[in-house]
């Protein structure tokens, strides 16, 4: 009989899909798993590949990406205990992202034909796994319907240093209907003192008045294209934000109904099989006994 490892039985246990399974069902299918070692930048699976198997990190780092070059998207980080690609298991529909290797990894692999096999022997245990999908699907449709996208504009802002918070007050008072009203009285201050003569420091063409002039605006001019810079880098975090939340939504909604559709599948395969032993026993029960010969 195969040796069954504790430690690989103690990371299929924690799996949602099998938490539910017995102590013996555990065993019989920890018995099909399979250590495999990846190095540092080894690809596990490629997006679009066939997918036949469920990985769980026993030891090191594994990267999951969506697309590849500079439109590539990291979508999670997956450390020792944690597991990915459940879902070919039950449909063995092409990867949906890219698993790489962050550094020298020891990974167990559950492959599809294993579980089938298990299944068709343990049908108990094969209703079980269905429950959990079954719960996992609307725990995800709930945190679907909760979940908001982060708030980049307020990251933004706790990350600003102490001037570009003064250039962005600048800015947004300079152009205010308070900072016109304000500069056009003193200019009419200044120039009516000067005009009526009641003080003399600055008299027509008002040379004073032009310097100060020059200046505030020769000063105010960067401070504000400052502001704008800045500008443009909130509306490309939004762009960029928009664009990842679009794709993560696109891989969940993807995802749940491929999970969906194999539960589906998996409960008419279910209720079929139990109609079918159901009509056996009821038949085994009618058949009439053969009485032996004397």
């Amino acid at each position: 009989m195969q040796q069954i490892d504790p430690r690989h039985r103690e990371l299929l246990a924690k799996i949602a899909l099998f938490e539910s399974l017995t102590e013996e069902d555990l065993d019989n299918l920890t018995m099909r798993l399979e250590e495999v070692v990846y190095e540092e930048g080894d690809i596990v699976f490629r997006q679009g590949d066939e997918g036949s198997s469920l990985f769980i990190v026993e030891d090191g780092a594994i990267e999951i990406g969506y697309g590849e070059g500079k439109t590539r998207v990291v979508l999670a980080a997956l450390f020792n205990g944690q597991y990915f690609g459940e879902l070919s298991l039950f449909d063995g529909s092409p990867r949906s992202a890219t698993a790489t290797a962050l550094k020298r990894s020891t990974l167990i692999r559950l492959d599809r034909e294993d579980l089938v096999d298990f299944v068709n022997k343990n049908p108990a245990a094969a209703l079980r796994i269905i429950a959990e999908m079954g719960e996992r699907l609307r725990q995800t449709n709930e945190l679907m319907s909760r979940r908001v996208s982060r708030d980049v504009l307020e990251e933004e802002e706790e990350a600003l240093t102490f001037g570009q918070r003064i250039a962005d007050r600048v800015a947004k008072f300079g152009g205010s209907w308070t900072f016109i009203s304000i500069f056009a009285g003193v200019m009419f201050v200044w120039m009516g003192i000067n005009i009526i003569r009641f003080a003399n420091f600055d008299p027509y063409p008002f040379i004073l008045l032009n310097l100060a002039l020059s200046t505030i605006a020769a000063i105010q001019a960067p401070i504000i294209m400052m502001s704008q810079n800045r500008q443009s880098t909130k509306d490309k975090l939004l762009a960029e934000n928009d664009y990842k939340v679009n794709l993560k939504a696109e891989i969940e909604i993807e995802a749940l109904l491929r999970g969906q559709a194999e539960l589906l599948a998996r409960l008419s395969l279910l209720e079929r099989s139990a109609a079918r032993k159901t009509h056996d026993a009821v038949e085994s029960r009618q058949q009439p006994l053969v009485e032996s010969p004397t």
